[in-house]
């Protein structure tokens, strides 16, 4: 531990304006040169560097452009491939695991090694990979690069260590899975077809080896053409000729006859007994036409060919083949045939894989299918074939988090312990009926409740409007409950004016969200610029909505000149209304963008919408977006701004109590010079110009701030950007608003709301850069800047209620809102709030601006409170009670507050309380109410912060920053030393951007690709933890063995003919392929050590059994020498008594 003793220097009471000078040329942990204060602080703090470790922890959704599929059938566990890169490994749940191809091709194929732990990977870039799935975090075993031909398609047959290869030059090569090195023996295609064949069979499309006997491959090329190989007697077999390309072939489980699908959505059926052409042909989907043709459909890209015990009839289960005239108007299908009876299921999404599941493992038994896992592009179902309407399976993983496009997220650790049974509970009656009554037959691999868990819950916004809970704790994700704000407005519809403008557009779109888990309050901003209020109860409730509008917008009178239209902003003033004449207004003139439902609204159980605040529409320009908000139940308040002011709401009294325009928040103690305005004609000089005041600013920190912040933060202070431009939120993951430029009234006033996965932002790129751009975030302001007349509108960034000194003279603190803006100034507004009850709900609250305190290089992120102690302090908040419970006459309700002010919450300490103030340039501390600057930290120079929160690590606290250059940072507090600073993210993308949030323990979380959320820690704790609360994919099972068929099949030739590979594809009988058509890049493990690398007590059971073989295989070769050296005591007993008897008689001269 190391104690931190600094004396508060503090400015005199005759500082005007209240302005604190901030130390910017100070170096984190010095204090400021002023007089000093009649207090010492003393401040121990505990974190160190070595508390702080950035891992990756989880991947949660549904995986990004899937590409392929493979199951194992007795460790019952699934894999999926991605056009990434990327490998997702799913059990049972909380078995859920994500590893990364570090070259990022796509992943074409992959194969298990049934029931072995090992996985193999063939990738775009022609590269082989063997994965060991035997330990917690699966790790490649070898590589296999082949540099002269392309890979199209492998197969690994049961049991065995040979890989079959098959190239888009028509060729088959053999890979050693245990040494990873390729086979000389290769089945060429000019030898596989016939010697008068003139044209190129095409790529091979299938590989598989006869469930009749292991010693014949059959492979199907693109062409047609399907040939069966004699793998001992190295020649052809037989030749199949179709005219239709191949796309996949089937077996029946005896290996008389397999099934082919082709692209002109038919399906052949072939037997070894006549391969002159095909037993039978079937176009499933196919009608004759009047004329007698065959209707034209699309191809069959894939059949399974199943049989089954408790049926004669067979399974045939193939995707596509629709004939075209029916295929424009229909979804995806996959069809059933089962006997006579087709089923044909529509699915939402093209179908990109699906697999069959089997009881056995083995091909040469009856399949006996009972599922089907169908992989789409952006879904993942699995449909019971053991029902006759074949039911799909609940699917335990989150794979619908993309439903509609995440456009914002919000992470909450330490919840309170009773929040998540009550939302199941609720959300439990919201989910649907109909699935299949049987388990999850993905069901392989152990996951334990680690030791070191606690509530966590994540909440995403959508593009639809939906708001969705989820149950994080012990890193798993399981949803809770749904919430539809769209249900609080009246529909669009088309032709009705300014709604029939927005029928085709996301007008429910969610920007930021604000939850209080104690109280239960919730609070959506939506893209609409409206703020929804909603109260939790446990029953339901015929409420009316309670509506505000607000008329917070600015004015085209504003603008001095079209040349100046870009550079010069306007200001509100909201007590003025324009006139109903007056030149400009539309139809839309003080009218919001949705219409609230006026009728009271049956709400049920859950979160049920309290009230609505809207902006309002002003001179035919929809509002602007929101770009702060904060929510607090204590006091009843919200508050919300954007880049033209800040409005306070009281929800208690259902009143807006204040709306100003951002200029009016500085009174007369405006820190920045402005020019004045010229006034409009018909209205009178807006308020709060003023000229230069005494506590002028220098410019200099304006000039180091990030052009970029204006799109990416919600401010609107580039000076390059567009005046009107509409800003982004301060919580990140919120989708883009339209750049609004002067227009009519015709002009639809939003587009379509994109997901946090697929925003596109301009970036202004200054002619003066001070530093080389990294990437598109790491950009420098523009240093033209010469004034705040040559920026744009100062926007509300960032909002905090809290018990604060409001003044410097105030002995006791009271309620104030910190109000964090675009340009780095920090505002205080003491609240005056009455303390009974009943004076609550009926006398007015008073509030107004007290000053600038402090400045800050770049636009502020976020406050945060510390006691004198170090400590944190929380907001207060009114405990939750049920707003529509049973009335209780000798008890009646009222409101109880947990206040954490800051002179109850330390005696020892003194009076005041720190704060924390965070922007994205710089971070300061201050003292309260003295508004002295003790420490302050220039975080960085040449980029910029995304996201900032103070949170808990460690039983201590410390301020954890993202930075627009990917690095992520930890600063202790209150000294702000740097504890941390990894370059986490070198490219860092929008889409990371705005939806990267912190949390307390140590934990992040972001929006990794459109549809997968990345959850990390940069705790060392917690890393050092993570292997314990990951699961174990491997699970020590017994390989089933093969069914005895009995003497009669035996005899005549049903049992598979088994033979030794080795013999064949060995270095000693094939010789050595050659060296230039593959390269192996050995791992860092060989297979033998592969089968104990597992942790835990799987891995000690692994362990153990291969130690009980490999004693089991020492005792029986000690039992054959044993056996050997007594028959060879036999026989040299033998042969010395057959000597002895031969020289018994005879004398010693005789011999």
């Amino acid at each position: 531990m190391k104690k931190f003793r600094k004396v508060l220097d503090g400015l005199s009471s005759s500082s005007p304006g209240g302005v604190a000078s901030p130390s910017c040329g100070s170096a984190a942990g010095t204090p400021t040169s002023h007089a000093p204060t009649p207090q010492d602080i003393h401040v121990q703090e505990t974190l160190v560097s070595e508390n702080f470790q950035i891992c990756k922890t989880v991947r949660h959704g549904f995986p990004y452009q899937p590409t392929c599929l493979a199951f194992d059938p007795v460790q019952k566990i699934l894999a999926i491939g991605s056009r990434t890169g990327g490998i997702r490994i799913l059990g049972r749940p909380g078995v859920d695991c994500y590893s990364q191809h570090e070259s990022g091709a796509a992943v074409l194929q992959l194969q298990f090694l049934i029931n072995e732990g090992a996985l193999v990977t063939a990738c775009a870039d022609d590269t082989l990979h063997l994965w060991n799935l035997r330990q917690r975090r699966p790790a490649i075993l070898h590589s296999l690069k082949f540099n002269r031909e392309r890979i199209t398609f492998c197969h690994l047959p049961f049991q065995s260590k040979w890989l079959y290869v098959g190239t888009e030059r028509g060729n088959t090569h053999i890979v050693n899975i245990e040494s990873f090195v390729l086979s000389g023996y290769v089945i060429m295609w000019n030898k596989a077809i016939e010697l008068a064949t003139k044209a190129h069979p095409g790529p091979v499309v299938h590989l598989s080896d006869s469930p009749k006997d292991e010693g014949k491959l059959l492979i199907g090329f693109e062409s047609g053409t399907v040939v069966q190989w004699d793998l001992r007697a190295k020649k052809v077999d037989f030749r199949i000729y179709y005219d239709e390309a191949i796309h996949s072939v089937s077996w029946h489980h005896e290996g008389k006859q397999f099934m082919c699908s082709h692209s002109d959505g038919s399906l052949t059926m072939w037997n070894l007994r006549n391969t002159a052409r095909p037993i039978q042909i079937t176009y499933p989907h196919g009608k004759i036409l009047k004329d007698g043709r065959k209707e034209s459909c699309k191809p069959i890209l894939k059949v399974e060919y199943k049989t089954s015990r408790n049926s004669s009839e067979p399974y045939v289960i193939f995707s596509g083949g629709l004939s075209y005239d029916k295929s424009g108007g229909r979804r995806p299908t996959l069809t059933i045939m089962h006997g006579k009876a087709i089923t044909v299921l529509e699915m939402d999404h093209p179908i990109v894989e699906f697999l069959v599941l089997c009881d056995t493992p083995y091909s040469n038994e009856v399949q006996d299918p009972y599922a089907v896992v169908v992989l789409l592009e952006k879904d993942f179902i699995v449909v019971d074939l053991t029902q006759s309407n074949f039911p799909i399976f609940e699917n335990p993983y989150p794979m619908d988090i993309h439903e509609s496009p995440v456009t914002c997220t919000a992470y909450f650790a330490e919840c309170p312990p009773d929040i998540i049974p009550i939302l199941y509970s609720i959300g439990a009656k919201q989910k649907k009926t109909g699935y299949s009554h049987k388990e999850w037959p993905v069901s392989g691999g152990t996951w334990t409740l680690g030791s070191q868990t606690y509530p966590e819950i994540i909440v995403t916004g959508h593009a639809d409007g939906t708001v969705k809970f989820w149950d994080a704790s012990a890193i798993t994700l399981q949803m809770l409950y749904k919430l539809k704000t769209s249900k609080v407005f009246e529909k669009p519809k088309a032709g009705e004016g300014r709604a029939g403008e927005l029928v085709e557009e996301d007008p429910y779109a969610v920007q930021m969200v604000s939850w209080c888990p104690h109280s239960r309050l919730f609070c959506v901003v939506g893209i609409s610029a409206h703020v929804i209020l909603y109260r939790f109860s446990k029953h339901d409730a015929n409420t009316q909505i309670v509506s505000l509008e607000v008329r917070l917008q600015f004015d085209s009178e504003d603008v001095i000149s079209p040349s100046e239209a870009e550079n010069n902003p306007c200001f509100s003033d909201p007590s003025s209304p324009q006139p109903p004449g007056s030149p400009g207004s539309g139809t839309q003139d003080s009218l919001p963008c949705l219409k609230v439902k006026s009728r009271p609204v049956r709400m049920p159980p859950g979160y049920q919408a309290e009230m609505v605040v809207q902006l309002q529409w002003v001179d035919g320009e929809p509002p602007q977006q929101i770009t702060s908000l904060d929510i607090n139940s204590a006091y009843g308040l919200l508050a919300f701004g954007n880049c033209n002011g800040l409005t306070v709401v009281d929800f208690l009294q259902k009143t807006i109590l204040m709306c100003m325009g951002t200029l009016d928040l500085y009174g007369a103690a405006d820190p920045y010079q402005r020019l004045t305005r010229s006034p409009r004609k018909n209205r009178q000089s807006t308020s709060g110009l003023t000229e230069l005041s005494d506590n002028q600013v220098s410019m200099d920190m304006e000039r180091s701030k990030s052009p970029t912040s204006d799109h990416v933060n919600g401010h609107c202070t580039s000076p390059t950007s567009q005046p009107c431009s509409v800003g982004k939120p301060r919580i990140t993951g919120v989708p883009e608003g339209p750049r609004l430029t002067r227009r009519g009234p015709g002009r639809p006033p939003f587009r379509k709301a994109q997901s946090a996965a697929c925003m596109e932002i301009s970036l202004p790129v200054s002619s003066h850069t001070e530093e080389s751009r990294e990437n598109s975030f790491s950009r420098s302001r523009s240093s033209s800047v010469s004034s705040i007349d040559r920026d744009t509108k100062e926007s509300v960034t960032t909002l905090q209620f809290g018990e604060s000194y409001g003044r410097k003279g105030d002995a006791l603190p009271t309620a104030c809102l910190w109000v964090g803006t675009s340009l780095g100034v920090v505002l205080l507004l003491p609240i005056s709030i009455p303390t009974e009850e009943e004076e609550r709900m009926e006398e007015p609250i008073t509030m107004g601006p007290s000053g600038t305190v402090l400045m800050l290089k770049g636009s502020v992120l976020r406050f945060a409170f510390l006691d004198c102690g170090g400590a944190l302090i929380q907001s207060p908040y009114e405990v939750w009670r049920d707003p529509n419970g049973p009335e209780d006459p000798d008890r009646p309700r009222r409101r109880k507050l947990i206040n954490f002010s800051p002179s109850s919450s330390q005696e020892a300490c003194g009076d005041g309380h720190l704060a924390v103030v965070c922007s994205e340039k710089q971070a300061k501390v201050i003292l309260m109410p003295t508004q002295a600057v003790l420490f302050t930290h220039n975080i960085t120079e040449s980029s910029f912060l995304l996201r900032a929160d103070v949170v808990s690590v460690c039983n201590s606290v410390c301020l954890a920053c993202f930075c627009a250059n990917g690095h992520i940072m930890t600063l202790s507090l209150p000294s702000l030393r740097p504890l941390m600073d990894i370059n986490y993210l070198p490219l860092t993308d929008l889409r990371i951007a705005r939806t990267f949030v912190f949390t307390n323990g140590g934990q992040a979380l972001y929006l990794s690709s459109p549809t997968e959320i990345q959850r990390l820690t940069y705790s060392q704790e917690m890393t050092d933890n993570l292997q314990d609360m990951l699961g174990e994919l491997f699970t020590p099972i017994e390989t089933p063995e093969a069914q005895n068929k009995g003497f009669l099949k035996g005899f005549f030739g049903g049992n598979a003919q088994t033979f030794d590979r080795e013999e064949l594809f060995g270095e000693a009988a094939a010789g050595k392929a050659s060296r230039s058509l593959a390269q192996h890049i050995p791992g860092p493990m060989g297979l033998e050590n592969m089968k104990a690398a597992a942790g835990g007590v799987v891995g000690d059971l692994a362990r153990a059994r291969i130690a009980l073989d490999q004693r089991g295989e020492r005792l029986g070769e000690l039992e054959e020498r044993t056996a050997l050296m007594m028959n060879s005591a036999e026989t040299f007993s033998t042969h010395a008594h057959q000597v002895m008897l031969k020289h018994k008689d005879k004398k010693w001269y005789q011999l």
